[in-house]
């Protein structure tokens, strides 16, 4: 029933019980016009007094919580206060939706590998997500509403931020030492957008590629240096045999040092250049063990003293090329650094978990603690002069990473001047397994 059919409804009724109470009136006063005036007045002021009351509490609801239901009646107010709520419920059912809208937005922002910073118009702080606050240094809940430039106080970014040129990104060293590039939009009533990423490991892998080419190019122009004065020197000058002797010995130990860096910069390359781990073929590491202690007995001539430890009983699953490598270089390094009549020492150590060691010990000059962190860097000398005397290429112990990690393992390093050094090499239990319980294995099965 609509509202007006209740409104009219309620009308008649009140009309009705006036006209009642007019004729009893009408009766005990002996005339009928003063008693239906008297019930036509009643009933409009019953009317009356019945829409106050529903008008009355329409609005004692609308002044209240309205999260309470709507009072519930008929006729005009009774229609309006449904519709009043109505409205409201649909209201606060958009009002969820678009928060929620809201909320998964800013989930959205918050799992960004990069910072987010929205600054308003004053560059104070409307909100960032976790990663800005890292990049920035920022607590998302404290600094909020509180100047950036007071809180970021990076000379490159103040004078980006302020300078309004936002073509390009700048990049600057953040609060937390991490190397940032930044890029700014401006939107709505001069707020801005702040994008931060994190470009460290972008900047030192640039600064490592920089100076890898830089100490290629050096390492292969001194020999060829080197060559090239010989050769102008055998065709101007006239050399005795013995001169002309001595000048293709020198010739011949620098086309060696470049043969041997270009052989370590293929190497390097393919073990860089190779994502899938070596293939699983179970290699005898005491064949290998002993063939790595050869070539390193054959360097030393004699000069020192080598012994092998260990290893028979082990078989471990890689490459025998790249573990002969990496062997024969942690090999080679400690004879070109070992004095004459030192010791050198090659372990294979079974480990508790079921891993193994490989130890390459040494008696050499050692190596100071500040040099342990880079010795694995390409080109890297703890002495420069010294070990080009030795002949080393300085990536030997890159070499050694690469083919360690491509097995699963870890490369560890104690050493101290004047006392010598410990190269360890450390493989995991699922590569290794021991062969005198492969042997008993096949003899049960027969």
């Amino acid at each position: 029933m609509s509202w007006l059919a209740q409104r009219v409804l309620v009308a008649a009724f009140a009309a009705a019980l006036g006209a009642l109470i007019g004729w009893v009136l009408g009766r005990e006063l002996g005339s009928a016009t003063p008693g239906t005036v008297v019930g036509a007045v009643l009933g409009a002021m019953l009317v009356a007094a019945m829409d106050a009351l529903s008008g009355a509490r329409l609005l004692t609801w609308l002044r209240g919580p309205l999260s309470r239901q709507a009072p519930q009646g008929s006729g005009y107010w009774g229609e309006l206060a449904y519709r009043f709520e109505r409205a409201l419920r649909a209201s606060e059912a958009a009002t969820r939706q678009e928060q929620n809208r809201l909320e998964q937005f800013l989930s959205a922002i918050e799992a960004s590998p990069n910072g987010v910073l929205l600054l308003d118009a004053g560059e104070q702080i409307e909100w960032c997500n976790g990663v800005a606050a890292d990049h920035f240094g920022l607590d998302p809940q404290r600094d909020r509403r509180q100047r950036v430039t007071n809180l970021v106080r990076s000379p490159a970014f103040v004078t980006y931020l302020q300078g309004g040129d936002f073509r390009e990104p700048v990049v600057f060293v953040g609060p937390g030492r991490l190397t940032l590039s930044i890029i700014v939009r401006a939107y709505g009533e001069g707020m801005k957008l702040v994008l931060s990423q994190d470009v460290t490991e972008r900047e030192r892998a640039d600064a490592m590629r920089r100076d890898f080419v830089a100490n290629v190019s050096h390492e292969i122009r001194t020999p060829l240096t080197v060559l090239a004065g010989f050769v102008e020197t055998m065709a101007s000058l006239p050399l005795s045999e013995a001169e002309r002797q001595r000048v293709l010995t020198l010739m011949a130990q620098q086309t060696d040092r470049m043969q041997s860096l270009v052989a370590d910069l293929l190497t390097l390359a393919q073990l860089e250049g190779s994502p899938r781990p070596p293939a699983d073929r179970w290699q005898p590491m005491g064949p290998l063990l002993r063939r790595a202690l050869g070539d390193a007995q054959t360097l030393s001539a004699g000069r020192h003293e080598l012994q092998l430890y260990g290893g028979e009983d082990a078989e471990l699953a890689g490459s025998e090329t790249e573990l002969l490598s990496a062997i024969g270089n942690l090999l080679n390094n400690a004879v070109r650094y070992t004095p004459d009549g030192g010791r050198i020492e090659l372990h294979w150590s079974w480990r508790d978990d079921g891993g193994a060691d490989v130890d390459v010990v040494d008696t050499g000059i050692g190596i100071a603690r500040e040099h342990w962190p880079r010795l694995t860097e390409r080109f890297y000398r703890v002495d420069g002069s010294r070990s080009r005397d030795t002949g080393g290429t300085g990536l030997g112990l890159s070499i050694v990473k690469h083919v360690v990690q491509r097995h699963g393992g870890e490369i560890d390093v104690q050493s101290e001047p004047g006392k010598g050094s410990r190269f360890r090499l450390t493989f995991p239990a699922a590569r290794l397994r021991h062969r005198s319980e492969l042997m008993a294995e096949a003899v049960a099965e027969r």
